[in-house]
């Protein structure tokens, strides 16, 4: 728990500096900081169904092109480990009126039981397109070698969302993971977002796999989220 406070709290400091050091004209600075009931990703929990937080801090340049990124967030691994931090760096390119994100990202886990995998990069790519208040991305992620005990992975994902206004959306998503050494399962996703005020949104959201195993991780989910962007 010192590592994570000291995480937090470094995110925290670090946000005024990191903007009044980075003038308009090379690029621009953006923070979020958030908590939630339960830490999903791919469908799956990170956190053993436990409440986590997490932070990120990413810089893009003024055509919002080019952007590095970091972040970290609260886990519970069979590592070990409790804190996962990230850096990555990607593109933000239109073609044929679709918005695509390339990213590539290295990600650690602190802390983690000597001999454990503890690292792994990341390869994600998100094709998107808006047609009035609707949305459809389709997202592909790999690992080539995942943390842990497992081995290379594939994540495929498609995402509808809709915005009633500039308040309330709702969206849901399916998605399929291949692994070697773990468990090859489907995952979705339901919920709704809200935004409380320019800054702060609220998402509730269900989650549920088809995974044959009786891990906690697996386990369907109703998950509240609360984050702050500035």
């Amino acid at each position: 728990m010192k590592t994570v406070a000291l995480a937090a709290l470094l995110a925290a400091l670090a946000s005024p500096v990191l903007a009044q050091e980075a003038p308009e004209s090379r690029g621009q600075w953006g923070f979020l900081l958030g908590a939630a009931t339960d830490n999903r990703s791919k469908g799956v929990s990170k956190s053993d169904k436990a409440p986590y937080v997490y932070g990120v801090a990413e810089w893009s340049d003024n055509a919002n092109f080019l952007y590095l990124e970091s972040g970290f967030e609260t886990i519970d691994s069979s590592t070990g480990s409790n804190l996962e931090l990230a850096a990555g760096v990607g593109v933000r390119p239109q073609v044929m009126g679709f918005d695509l994100d390339l990213n590539l990202t290295r990600k650690w886990m602190v802390d983690a039981a000597a001999g454990q995998d503890h690292s792994a990069w990341e390869v994600t790519a998100d094709v998107s397109r808006s047609i009035g208040p609707a949305e459809a991305l389709v997202r592909v992620q790999h690992s080539p070698n995942g943390t842990g005990s497992t081995e290379a992975w594939t994540w495929y994902e498609a995402r509808l969302s809709w915005d009633f206004d500039d308040r309330l959306a709702a969206s849901g998503s399916i998605g399929k993971r291949d692994q070697e050494l773990s468990v090859d399962y489907s995952a979705w996703d339901l919920g709704v977002t809200y935004a409380l005020t320019r800054a702060i949104q609220a998402d509730l959201r269900w989650y549920d796999t088809d995974a044959d195993t009786q891990g906690r991780q697996y386990e369907d989910a109703l998950v509240l989220d609360l984050s702050i962007a500035f």
